[in-house]
This record gives C-alpha cells, sequence and structure tokens, in this order.
C-alpha cells in the first residue's frame, strides 16, 4: 500500500509520492529557544519522529532538517526582563540554555536528532539572498525612511493566502514588525532595521542597513540551503499555518523556489479541555511530563493520538499510558519466559503485521496501529495459555517490530537503563520474599498456607503464574 499524507495545501489525502525515488527531504519548524519547553513542543517533536521512523521502515532514505529559531523578538525581550532583575546574561546566552533543554526533552523521550538541526543565526547570507532576489522581482522593498525595514508586499504575489484558504482583505494587519513605512498593513517583514534598544550583537549588517532577519525568511533560507529549492514534506504544528507557514510558502515561491511538496500539521495539545496559554496559567512544561512519570510513558501518551488531532492532557492521561505499557512489557516478559530453552526462542521473525502497516501508510494512523499491537499482545498471551508456543513467538516478533517503529519498545536500552524506582524495588522485594515463603510451604506440603499467600496477593491486585521456571508475578491490571 502507498504511503498516503494528508496535505494541508490541497485539503485532501495525497498519495505520497517523494521527489527523489527512494529519497525524503524533510522541514520541521523547530523551537524557538525563548523559554522551556512545554507539552506541545514535545508533541510536535514526536509526530515528526514517527513519521520520520515509519518512511524508513517502509524503505526511504529520510533527510530530516528541523532548525532552531535563535533569534527573535521574544527571545530579546526575555534577554532583557532578566537583565532588569540583575541577570548578566546575554539574549544567545538565554538561546542557547533553553536550546539544551529543548534537546534533553527530545532525547528523554527517545526522539531521534535531526540530520541537520541549524541555528537561524548561522544562515544569515542566505536569508539576504532570499530577500535581494524578493526586491530585484518586485515582491519586496525597503522602508523609504531608512530604518533598515525590508517588506515583503503581499499584494504584488496573487497566490498569497493559498495554503490557508483566505483572501488579503480578510487578513489581520501583520504584527511581526513595526508598521514604520509599510504599503499595506498585511505586509510582512523580511529585515528588521535595528532599534536603539536592541542590543548590538543581536545586529548583523546587510545592505539595508544593520539589523537582523524577520522570523519567516528563517525557515525559507535554511530549508533552501539543506535540502535545495524544492523538497518533499514541511512540517509543523497547527498554529504555525498562518501566519509563519502561509508567508514561508509565499516569500520561496515568489523569489523562484519551487518549495514543499507536502504540507503536514499536527494538532495541539489542551489541558483539561482548554486552549493551553500562559495567561490562564495552564502551561504543562516538559519538566512536570518528565517528572510526573517515566520518559517511556509521556512517550506511550504523546504519540498514541492521531497527529492532526487535539489531544487533551489531563488527570489519568499518563496512567492509562503506563497500564497500556505494562501489558506490552508483561507479554515480553511472560513470552521470554516460557520460551527460553525452547526450539521457539528467537524464532518470530521481527516484521509488523498487514493491519499495522495499513493503518500507518494511511496518514500515519497510530491509533489504528496501537490497537493491532495490543490485539497482537492478546492473542500472544492467549497462545502461552494454550502452550502453542509456535504462535506465541510469531505474536513476539510482531509486537517487538511494531513497538520499534513506534519507538515504544520496553526492551530497548534506551528505556531499561534507567532502572526500577524506589517504590517498584521495595514493592518487587516484598513480593519476592513472599513468593519465597510461598515456595517453602508448597515443599513442606503446607497448603493451606500457601494458598493464603497466593489470596493475599491475588487481594493486593498481584497476579501470579506458576510456570515451569518457577513462579512469576505482575501488577493485575
Amino acid at each position: 500500500m502507498t504511503v498516503r499524507l494528508f496535505d494541508t495545501k490541497a485539503g485532501a489525502l495525497r498519495d505520497f509520492i517523494p521527489l527523489r525515488p527512494g529519497a525524503v527531504g524533510m522541514y520541521v519548524c523547530g523551537p524557538t529557544v525563548q523559554s522551556s519547553p512545554h507539552i506541545g513542543h514535545l508533541r510536535s517533536a514526536l509526530v515528526y519522529d514517527q513519521l520520520r521512523r515509519w518512511l524508513s521502515y517502509r524503505g526511504f532514505d529520510v533527510t530530516l532538517v528541523r532548525n532552531v529559531t535563535d533569534i527573535d523578538d521574544k527571545i530579546l525581550v526575555n534577554a532583557a526582563a532578566q537583565q532588569a532583575e540583575g541577570s548578566s546574561e546575554e539574549w544567545w546566552g538565554l538561546a542557547y540554555r533553553f536550546e539544551l533543554e529543548f534537546s534533553d526533552s527530545y532525547r528523554a523521550l527517545g526522539i531521534q536528532p535531526p540530520t541537520y538541526e541549524p541555528r537561524a543565526t548561522a544562515s544569515i547570507p542566505q536569508m539576504q539572498a532570499i530577500i535581494q532576489r524578493l526586491i530585484d522581482r518586485g515582491h519586496a522593498y525597503a522602508a523609504a525612511d531608512g530604518s533598515g525595514d525590508v517588506y515583503f508586499e503581499v499584494r504584488s504575489w496573487p497566490s498569497y493566502g493559498e495554503l490557508t484558504r483566505q483572501s488579503i482583505d480578510n487578513m489581520e494587519a501583520a504584527a511581526d514588525a513595526d508598521p514604520r513605512d509599510k504599503r499595506d498593513p498585511r505586509d510582512f517583514a523580511l529585515w528588521k532595521g535595528r532599534k536603539p534598544e536592541e542590543p548590538e550583537s543581536a545586529s548583523f549588517p546587510s545592505p539595508w542597513g544593520e539589523g537582523r532577519p524577520g522570523w519567516h525568511i528563517e525557515c525559507s533560507a535554511m530549508s533552501r540551503r539543506y535540502l535545495g529549492p524544492q523538497f518533499d514534506i514541511h512540517g509543523g504544528g497547527l498554529d504555525l499555518r498562518f501566519p509563519h507557514h502561509e508567508n514561508e510558502l509565499a516569500q520561496s515561491t515568489a523569489a523562484g523556489d519551487a518549495f514543499a511538496n507536502y504540507w503536514v500539521h499536527n494538532g495541539l495539545v489542551h489541558v483539561n479541555g482548554q486552549k493551553m496559554s500562559k495567561s490562564l496559567g495552564n502551561s504543562v512544561y516538559a519538566s512536570d511530563l518528565l517528572g510526573a512519570a517515566r520518559p517511556l510513558v509521556v512517550r506511550y501518551y504523546l504519540g498514541s493520538a492521531h497527529y492532526r488531532s487535539t489531544i487533551d492532557f489531563h488527570d489519568g492521561s499518563l496512567s492509562e499510558a503506563e497500564a497500556a505499557l505494562d501489558r506490552i512489557a508483561g507479554f515480553f516478559d511472560r513470552v521470554d519466559r516460557r520460551l527460553d530453552g525452547t526450539r521457539f526462542a528467537g524464532s518470530g521473525v521481527e516484521i509488523v503485521p498487514d493491519a499495522f502497516a495499513e493503518a500507518m501508510d494511511d496518514d500515519l494512523g497510530v491509533p489504528q496501529a496501537l490497537a493491532v499491537l495490543h490485539d497482537t499482545v492478546r492473542s500472544g498471551n492467549a497462545a502461552l495459555d494454550a502452550e502453542d508456543l509456535e504462535a506465541a513467538a510469531a505474536a513476539r516478533g510482531h509486537v517487538l517490530a511494531m513497538t520499534e517503529v513506534l519507538g515504544i519498545n520496553p526492551l530497548s536500552p534506551q528505556w531499561r537503563s534507567g532502572g526500577s524506582s524506589a517504590a517498584e524495588a521495595a514493592l518487587g522485594e516484598l513480593v519476592g520474599r513472599l513468593l519465597g515463603d510461598r515456595q517453602a510451604a508448597r515443599q513442606a506440603k503446607d497448603f493451606a498456607a500457601a494458598d493464603r499467600i497466593r489470596d493475599e496477593l491475588t487481594a493486593a491486585g498481584i497476579t501470579i503464574e506458576d510456570t515451569p521456571t518457577g513462579s512469576h508475578w505482575s501488577i493485575d491490571e
């Protein structure tokens, strides 16, 4: 089955046909490193990690570029606010500090590093080259007041608004720069002349005067630099469609580049039914999530919904993900014990079932793919109950392949390296001692005592499984 993706620009599902057979070029808008990462940042990065993993499984050589916006109005404002309170940290130090927080959070969730992760400040000449081409083609102009500002003239480009299906007259004024000398309030900034209150270190020389790039031109320049004038997939959060992606599309195509062939947007994250915002004080930061549950649990939760849907974070979200992962880990533990020493150990072919592949091919249908995964876990446990070891081994291979594709394999060294929590270790110690007492009672033929211990464990939610290799326990979900 051909991979299909929902293309925002087309407003429809499209068969994915790469520009070069066997290769995929994908650009994803990364963070503006003005503050700590929140749940929305993690969800977006995880979506494109899932897409990358699936395309790679399908045999494509994926080049993923995810940028870092390390110069921006908000970065300068936040740094100035800190300095007003006595901090000596420069704007670029603040940006780098938060960039490291993002990198640490991505790494904790098993999000694979991008092929390239360019910073905006490293591509200033490429941005200026596009701006000059736009001026030469009559689609941009330098402010006549000598401020150093350069604007994209939206009415010079008839296709402006095609991504979000808007007409210029219905758009609000662009708020990304002072309207000091705009021809139209909707014209947006390509280059921002330096203001007296801004640090000199945040300005770069240009043909139009000292200044810095506008936000939108950064991604046009970096995607072109690393993927060329035309590439396969442009991704980002739904909130970036306008004005950011609309403006990227306009300025790149007006400059003569074909730009992105597919536009993919992930849904947002709400908290207890409300849109997350600073004004509501309901922001959930990466540190909050990673402090509340194991990183694997956070990854499972954030990646379990369809990428285009809005997900709602609420009390119980992480416990549901924990229970789902426990079922998968419990199956691996059980099947590996039973198959150990038999001819079926390691015999399961690690390939995803057809139903899983069909779901993933159909616009990255992770919820349906997870349903296949859990169905396979159930059938594998049923095979073990029936002593059908061949079927159990086959189920293990399928489950292993599916969890690897989704990045949630509990047997992966990354997820196992953290070890057990203190509570888990204490529980394991107590249950282990009770099982030892039960075994001693059985050997002494004191079956009443053995049954009493088993009943006490069952009442506490502990399931006991007696096998030829000994008694094993798990938490009853």
